[in-house]
């Protein structure tokens, strides 16, 4: 099998229907390899387009949805980031790549928060192995009340569906940072919602279109602890 050959099909494919355009992004999808933030009985699928399970009724994004939300974060060179719901680890290294360019010094850094202890443990190793554990800090803790001591940051990302945007979450922003998270119901019924953060300390928010995510558990989040 050429998972080199699979990952660069897929770029072309998410290149051609749009879904990614910028080149710092395009990059970052081919270096990263998906096959190694998978368990093994599904490495064959890595270039697939579509999420794909990790246990504990938790998914992988799909390539695409993660093309989506990298390009619409419009991340910079140095960024600090906040990403809630680290699963993998796939979508921590694909930020990684875009923020940490190696010809700058002024190097970003992810900080990443897992709620389930077995996919915490998971996503740390996948990043360990793929070296990424320089760029990435893998936590476990309740993501729905953010990370406070690495606060302020450019850019919060959450991967999982919440009833509504945290204010926490806004309050951990840098002024002018943002906050991108799917809201809606449970399963399914969601809106990907941008929240900027003004440098008054006000906020536009921005409905980006439907989207299928799973549930955001914690404090402020979906209550359910049930995996």
């Amino acid at each position: 099998m050429s998972f080199k050959k699979w990952r660069e099909d897929l770029v072309k494919t998410l290149i051609s229907k749009g879904y990614l355009s910028s080149s710092k992004i395009i990059r970052s999808f081919r270096i990263v390899p998906r096959e190694k933030f998978l368990p093994v009985n599904l490495k064959e699928k890595a270039y697939i387009d579509m999420p794909l399970s990790i246990g504990f009724k938790q998914t992988i994004s799909a390539p695409h949805m993660v093309a989506i939300m990298a390009e619409v974060s419009d991340f910079k060179n140095g960024n600090k980031i906040l990403e809630i719901g680290t699963g993998s680890g796939y979508n921590a290294a694909i930020t990684a790549e875009i923020i940490c360019q190696t010809n700058d010094k002024n190097l970003g850094h992810v900080y990443t928060l897992e709620i389930i202890p077995e996919l915490f443990s998971f996503a740390k190793k996948n990043i360990e192995k793929t070296n990424y554990n320089k760029k990435v800090t893998v936590i476990q803790q309740d993501g729905s009340i953010g990370y406070a001591e690495e606060a302020p940051y450019d850019r919060i990302i959450v991967t999982a569906a919440a009833p509504k945007a945290p204010t926490v979450l806004i309050e951990q922003l840098k002024p002018g940072g943002m906050l991108l998270i799917p809201v809606g119901d449970h399963y399914f019924f969601q809106s990907l919602i941008k929240i900027k953060k003004n440098y008054d300390g006000s906020t536009v928010t921005e409905n980006l279109g439907s989207v299928a995510f799973v549930p955001l558990t914690g404090k402020n989040g979906w209550k359910s602890s049930s995996y």
